[in-house]
């Protein structure tokens, strides 16, 4: 590649010609070669490139406040900085995410857009990195080794929110169907046996539980989040970093980012240690399992029509099979759980490369962030899609349920305070064998009066005993 097309840059391993076009330079183009897998880009993961920008802001006020970089270079990179943090320039960021290096690929990509960029907002020509150079003065004071961590930190906070958002959106779904299914009375089920009643409403109200829960946990990675490693350089000594660096760049990096940013204790430690990342990644991994359960207990839910459980029905939303007329699976809940299993591959990945950094660096950060934004995102649109395509328009067979309540031989465990459990025993066991319901075999074993047997057996009062009545949320 050469004439007007294209540019020379050079490295410590020689030239390369450069598209003219391109705002990323000779590091990023070895990369584009070296890591040619297809799996995703970073431009994939825009928190992360935004994320980035905003660490580059800081770190160029930091070095322009410190009078270590002078005013119209760091006021050119700050002005590219914000540029890609409103969002510009997406497209210059070709790598690969499964990139070896520990990230290095990424950081000098950023680099290279935000030299490039700054030299054109000065007046010069892209890769003319005599004035504006991306480790000189871009990556002054710094090292892949800390800014990259920083960058996946911010970029994992800034994905928090929509994913907290939809995770309280479907919590508050499924309490809306339990508030509608407050008296509607079931049986519930242990190892799909017969149990004891409950409520539709309580049954539901339990996966709003489970999400509610998530949210708080979600929410709760923030802080540990922001405690960043800004000025720990290369392992955590600050070699090439001015003393004063790492406090300036980390309170610059707070008021430009809004978020509570702190410094890491341990420089050193905290240049190997993945501790945050393995705990965010449960916590998603948490959600999804959780997500998982409400899918699979909708599916079991919705089985039938007629050889199934047939308790409710979720939307109908595609014909389901290509030679049984009029069947309808729950497609919906099953792809929720295709997206479930996939986060929990993607966690399993966050904690094998997690646990194998060596002495002073892991150099699997890229596939650890990869992971993690890649299973928010996917919960994120799994949760929406879960919401709009079907428990918003679950209906209940009300009519079912209370039929189940009544006619299980397992009602007779309300008996147990009165009669005794053999004596439950012996009814449950008449009304299996006659197929008559528990009220009325216990009418004939039992010298029970009669207002009484209705009260012991009532499947709304049994549901109750507790207190529960899903509305709690309306008090939140």
């Amino acid at each position: 590649m050469d004439g007007p097309d294209a540019r020379q840059e050079h490295d410590c391993l020689g030239t390369m010609m450069i598209p003219s076009q391109a705002y990323w330079g000779i590091h990023t183009y070895r990369a584009i070669s070296n890591f040619p897998l297809g799996s995703a880009r970073v431009s994939d993961h825009p928190e992360l490139i935004t994320a980035y920008a905003t660490v580059k802001h800081a770190c160029a006020q930091a070095n322009s406040d410190l009078g270590l970089l002078d005013k119209g270079t760091a006021d050119a990179i700050m002005a590219a900085c914000r540029e890609l943090e409103e969002g510009r320039l997406r497209d210059q960021f070709p790598v690969d995410v499964l990139q070896g290096g520990a990230g290095t690929s990424t950081n000098m990509n950023v680099n290279e857009v935000i030299a490039n960029r700054a030299l054109e907002i000065s007046g010069h020509r892209r890769g003319e990195y005599r004035f504006i150079h991306p480790n000189d003065h871009v990556n002054m004071s710094q090292s892949t080794n800390d800014t990259y961590p920083a960058a996946c930190r911010i970029a994992i906070v800034t994905a928090l929110t929509p994913l907290i958002k939809e995770t309280t959106r479907l919590a508050l779904s499924f309490h809306d169907l339990a508030d509608k299914h407050i008296n509607d009375v079931t049986m519930g089920r242990t190892q799909l046996q017969d149990a004891v009643p409950m409520t539709f409403g309580q049954e539901f109200h339990a996966f709003a539980s489970f999400l509610k829960s998530d949210a708080r946990t979600l929410a709760a990675q923030i802080s540990s989040l922001c405690v960043v490693n800004l000025g720990a350089t290369a392992v955590g000594t600050g070699i090439c970093a001015d003393a004063r660096f790492r406090e300036s760049a980390i309170r610059d990096l707070r008021t430009i980012s809004g978020l509570p940013i702190a410094a890491a204790p341990d420089p050193v430690a905290a240049i190997t240690d993945m501790s945050d990342f393995v705990t965010a990644s449960s916590s998603i991994r948490n959600l999804a399992i959780h997500l998982k359960k409400a899918a699979d207990d909708l599916r079991l839910l919705n089985s039938g029509p007629r050889a199934g459980l047939n308790d409710l029905d979720v939307p109908a939303r595609q014909a389901g099979s290509s030679i049984m007329p009029g069947k309808i699976n729950p497609v919906i809940p099953e792809s929720i759980d295709q997206c479930c299993f996939t986060v929990l591959g993607m966690d399993a990945t966050v904690c094998a490369a997690a646990g194998s950094g060596q002495l002073q660096l892991n150099a699997f950060e890229p596939v650890i962030i990869h992971a993690i934004l890649s299973s928010m995102h996917l919960l994120t649109n799994a949760m929406a899609m879960f919401r709009t395509l079907c428990v918003d328009g679950i209906t209940v067979n009300v009519e079912g349920g209370r039929r189940h309540a009544l006619s299980s031989p397992a009602l007779s465990t309300a008996l147990n305070p009165v009669i005794g459990y053999e004596a439950s025993l012996a009814i449950a066991a008449q009304a299996t064998d006659s197929g008559r319901q528990v009220r009325d075999v216990a009418a004939d074993m039992t010298d029970i009066p009669a207002d009484e047997l209705n009260d012991l057996l009532d499947p709304l009062t049994l549901s109750r005993r507790l207190g529960q009545t899903c509305r709690e949320h309306h008090d939140d």
